[in-house]
């Protein structure tokens, strides 16, 4: 299958699973789009080739034996940013979390199709970037919050916060068009991409993990308003 044009063409994926024939599966349904594909049978062995092959993304089974698919994801965050999708059969808003607070980058429940898999593996790739931006200024939010485009930095009283790549996204979008009330639909569009424009859930963490660093109080928060039944707005005081 001629791959001419494909920006993903080339793209080392590695696929950690303890089932043979479900990496077949991906294996075979990655190359049709163009990818290289390299497996682990297990999460040591995931770890360790994650090392020496520097893949460009990881797709990681949760349910395998003698190290789950969360000490993998914990072993791998230690050496390597590389983005991580998961794999599990389960499909619990409490296993996303841990999946995500982790440092998951996507979360795929089984059974999924080809179609699916392609559509996560390549957006996952292309917000792993960041926003396209060319904005430089700094915007002083109030005295406590200001957010800095050109470095990526985000100062609360002060004080640099560590955002993830997806978290910053997630602020950059919402900051752009701060005082407008963006759609649940719309963030997930341009956040994550329109494969997931439907993941109401996701998008839920994700701002409770952007409240938990910017906000004072999380409960009451002053920066994310949440507009129920519609979606969110950032709340940017008037200083005219």
């Amino acid at each position: 299958m001629s791959t001419s044009g494909n920006p993903y063409s080339g793209k080392l994926i590695l696929v950690v699973d303890d089932e043979p024939r479900m990496i077949k599966f991906v294996q075979f349904n990655l190359e049709l789009d163009g990818f290289r594909v390299a497996s682990a049978g297990n999460g040591l062995e995931a770890v360790d080739k994650v090392r020496t092959h520097l893949p460009d993304l990881v797709i990681l089974d949760v349910m395998m034996p003698q190290m789950d698919g969360f000490e993998a994801l914990a072993r791998i965050r230690a050496v390597s940013e590389v983005p991580i999708i998961m794999l599990t059969v389960k499909d619990e808003e409490d296993d996303k979390h841990l999946a995500f607070n982790a440092g998951a980058d996507d979360y795929l429940t089984k059974p999924f199709s080809p179609r699916e898999l392609g559509d996560r593996v390549k957006a996952v790739l292309r917000r792993s970037t960041g926003p396209s931006s060319t904005a430089t200024e700094v915007i002083e939010v109030d005295e406590r919050l200001q957010i800095d485009f050109a470095r990526r930095e985000v100062l609360v009283e002060g004080e640099r916060v560590n955002l993830r790549p997806t978290e910053w996204r997630l602020l950059y979008h919402l900051v752009q068009n701060a005082n407008w009330v963006m759609t649940s639909e719309m963030i997930l569009q341009k956040v994550w991409g329109y494969e997931y424009e439907d993941d109401v859930q996701l998008l839920r963490i994700y701002i409770a993990y952007l409240r938990g660093k910017i906000e004072i109080d999380t409960s009451d928060p002053q920066y994310i308003i949440t507009d129920r039944g519609v979606g969110y707005r950032f709340a940017m005081p008037d200083k005219s």
